[in-house]
């Protein structure tokens, strides 16, 4: 599944397309109708060219316009959406479902890569990697646990973050953008480990995330994300939302 890039195009970019793509939606551009030029949006929104370029290919990448050399832009017949997920930070998920937010790193070091984690990445196996588990809580009880592995290469000043203190999914986030990712979801009972840290039965059924980023220097990072049973994950406009409510007991789905 692509995904959307978190922080790799700059705000003036997102503004214009994002009111580019008022204006498709709302048919003050209609299907198949020619836009302005890119020196005439550049005029109107008071931004350099190259940056309405970036905003035009925004949407175009979306399935939104149809870009054409020497014929100009136009608004795509038909267009099909492609789907795209950003990723969220789980403690504003835990925050949003009002709950109180807690972090644990449980382990962290710098370990070879195994054959499959290397294959995922690209990666030589026994390439060293930050490789480390920790759990995110919601009032006190388990809400996710993630395993996850960190190219310290990809991003600068990424090689010094002391992940022992930070956290890994909200630093990752905020400073080091991607330019692709891959999200899967499967479903997987517990095991011994996964029971203890999520303080659940040993072969319970959890809902698995495996998620994969890449920027242009290669990959980001990779992390499987465990879900405390009776964990939901729903998109909508394209964010992947978490929600569990620790008195319910129902079954892992996604919708």
């Amino acid at each position: 599944m692509p995904a959307r890039p978190a922080g790799s195009t700059s705000p003036k970019a997102l503004n214009i397309a994002n009111e580019v793509r008022r204006r498709i939606i709302e048919l003050e551009w209609r299907q198949g109708e020619r836009i302005p030029d890119e020196a005439d949006l550049a005029i109107e929104f008071d931004a350099a060219r190259a940056t309405v370029n970036k905003a035009l290919q925004l949407l175009a990448d979306e399935g939104l316009l149809d870009r054409r050399r020497r014929a100009g832009t136009r608004v795509t017949v038909n267009p099909t959406r492609k789907a795209t997920v950003s990723i969220s930070i789980v403690r504003e998920q835990v925050e949003q479902a009002g709950m109180a937010y807690s972090y644990r790193v449980v382990a962290q070091r710098r370990s070879p890569v195994p054959a499959d984690i290397g294959a995922r990445l690209g990666l030589p196996e026994g390439k060293l990697l930050v490789h480390m588990r920790a759990v995110h809580y919601g009032d006190g009880r388990p809400f996710q646990l993630e395993d996850r592995w960190i190219n310290t290469s990809s991003a600068p000043g990424l090689d010094g973050v002391d992940f022992w203190q930070l956290n890994a999914n909200e630093w990752l986030v905020q400073n080091a953008p991607y330019l692709r990712a891959e999200l899967a979801f499967t479903a997987a009972n517990a095991d011994k480990r996964e029971a203890r840290l999520l303080q659940t039965r040993q072969g319970e059924a959890l809902l698995v995330m495996q998620r994969t980023t890449w920027n242009d220097l290669g990959p980001i990072t990779t992390v499987r994300v465990a879900c405390q049973p009776g964990h939901l994950i729903s998109t909508d406009g394209g964010y992947a939302k978490s929600n569990w409510s620790p008195g319910e007991t129902r079954t892992p789905r996604i919708s």
